[in-house]
């Protein structure tokens, strides 16, 4: 590709999400020791879903703020109402009153390749003049956050500037479609951020704007990874399963006869080798169904059928 058409396809690639691309001001209570409460503005950044003023933007952009401003490219400045959040996949749900909002095309973030072109697209530092452009490529799929190993969905790293105000903005391939939603970089590294998967993004806003919640499937379960030395402890091959440590009393586990030292291994047709691989093969069932569940108990394999429950992390609205 010659540079001049790259340069064609990504200015392209602006002009077809800008218009769908606002910027959000949250305001917190804040406490300063001396002086008592202020308000204490931040910049971020949201993306229309839907024309009838439906956004997305991060969780924790919206986290215990007492007012939402949202900014419309085309120049509408509105209050924004939450319609609900997810803290563990870092998705919020926000509206505002505003009819024919240009919403971004949306692209299919599970057929991503490592090493193409993306643009991250956001307010970054909340600098006036409109949004920040930075390219990349993908430069890994399926990434825990680090520091996490509790994170719902794998997310896409890129090697794009992601810097503080792009929080909720998109990652978009080179035809102009977002496949992400960036939310968070690494401040001691260059060039690690990431984003939540487009897939998963949508996934999530339907159920939030069905329910203003999300609801998780549970079976009540401590696990912990086979990682080497303790499969060798246990004499399991490393990443072979999750070796359960503790069962909850009265829990659909519980119920179903899992003991502690059993070790997962599939739950419906999904293989578990991690965290990860539990919580997503959960999740591809609802609330109330049975799900076969394959285990090793002290050597032989075992199948139980286990009753999926609701959460009960998952919060009451």
């Amino acid at each position: 590709m010659a540079l001049s058409e790259l340069e064609t396809r990504i200015t392209s690639a602006v002009e077809a999400i800008g218009p769908g691309v606002a910027a959000v001001e949250s305001r917190r209570v804040g406490r300063r020791r001396g002086s008592g409460p202020f308000a204490a503005p931040a910049a971020a950044t949201a993306v229309v879903i839907d024309p009838k003023g439906l956004l997305i933007t991060n969780q924790h952009v919206v986290d215990g703020a007492t007012q939402l401003r949202v900014h419309l490219a085309d120049g509408r400045d509105l209050e924004g109402e939450v319609l609900g959040g997810d803290a563990v996949t870092d998705v919020a749900l926000v509206r505002v009153d505003a009819v024919d909002v240009p919403a971004v095309p949306l692209g299919d973030s599970e057929s991503l390749r490592v090493g193409q072109f993306v643009l991250a697209v956001g307010h970054a530092l909340g600098l006036p003049g409109g949004p920040t452009v930075s390219v990349g490529v993908v430069s890994a799929l399926g990434r825990p956050l680090p520091g996490s190993d509790f994170i719902f969905e794998g997310l896409v790293q890129t090697d794009a500037a992601i810097n503080p105000g792009n929080s909720g903005g998109p990652l978009a391939d080179l035809s102009g479609a977002v496949i992400g939603i960036n939310t968070a970089m690494v401040p001691f590294a260059q060039g690690v951020g990431f984003a939540i998967p487009i897939h998963a993004v949508t996934r999530i806003a339907d159920e939030l704007r069905q329910r203003g919640r999300i609801v998780r499937p549970w079976i009540g379960v401590m696990v912990a990874e086979l990682r080497p030395e303790l499969a060798r402890q246990y004499g399991h091959a490393p990443w072979s399963g999750l070796l359960v440590a503790e069962v909850v009393p009265r829990s659909p586990a519980h119920r179903s006869g899992l003991r502690p030292g059993d070790v997962l291994r599939r739950v419906g047709p999904f293989e578990v080798r991690n965290v990860r691989d539990l919580l997503e093969g959960l999740s591809r069932f609802p609330v109330g169904s049975d799900v076969e569940v394959a285990l090793e108990r002290r050597g032989s394999p075992v199948a139980v059928s286990v009753p999926l429950q609701e959460s009960p992390e998952t919060p009451a609205r």
